[in-house]
């Protein structure tokens, strides 16, 4: 059973009201299954959200953020664990390294980010571990149209589009993150690198 899982998610909580119940349904279900949460430690919009629901669950949270974000007063104080990197880079692997599975929430510029950059870290077979976006309201329904278009195209095969898997519900998230991943998405093939 999966004891950790790291979550990417909004620092601004969005408009949809959707996205909050999300947030405070999924880190409920995170704390009640004694997993631990790793995520961007801050104590703003849907990361805050989370991570409160975690805490209120009885579960475990561990913070990670770069010093100059912690020093502009964006870290949640009540956290299990709060730690601080120097850098964005050193965010991302920490939270990599901590997490047996990764969750993305409705989110910008910095989920995106990061649910790329894991997702691209699994085609390259340097982890095996589940990646699945909760398509809360159908937010990420462009985005799968557009992965599916980058597959039409010639430029992601089709075994690495498989890597980023889509839940529409709190149980699909769970049942995704606990299906097997293969590192590399299977047999490579000459022109893998796209």
């Amino acid at each position: 059973m999966m004891e950790s899982v790291c979550v990417y998610c909004g620092s601004n909580p969005g408009f949809d009201p959707a996205f909050r119940a999300a947030a405070v349904s999924l880190g409920t279900e995170i704390g009640r299954r004694g997993m631990r949460l790793v995520y961007g430690g801050s104590h703003l919009g849907m990361m805050g959200v989370l991570a409160d629901a975690v805490l209120a669950s009885g579960g475990k949270v561990t913070g990670v953020m770069p010093a100059l974000l912690v020093e502009k007063e964006a870290a949640h104080r009540g956290l299990t664990d709060l730690r601080t990197v120097h850098s964005m880079h050193e965010r991302k692997l920490l939270m990599a390294d901590l997490a047996e599975g990764f969750v993305s929430l409705p989110g910008g510029y910095g989920t995106l980010d990061e649910t790329f950059e894991i997702a691209t870290w699994s085609q390259l077979g340097l982890h095996a571990k589940p990646v699945v976006l909760w398509n809360v309201s159908g937010f990420y329904d462009p985005l799968f149209t557009f992965l599916d278009g980058i597959v039409s195209a010639g430029l992601l095969r089709p075994q690495h589009r498989a890597l980023v898997r889509r839940a529409s519900s709190l149980e699909e998230v769970f049942a995704r993150l606990a299906e097997p991943v293969e590192a590399g998405g299977g047999k490579w093939l000459p022109g893998d690198l796209r």
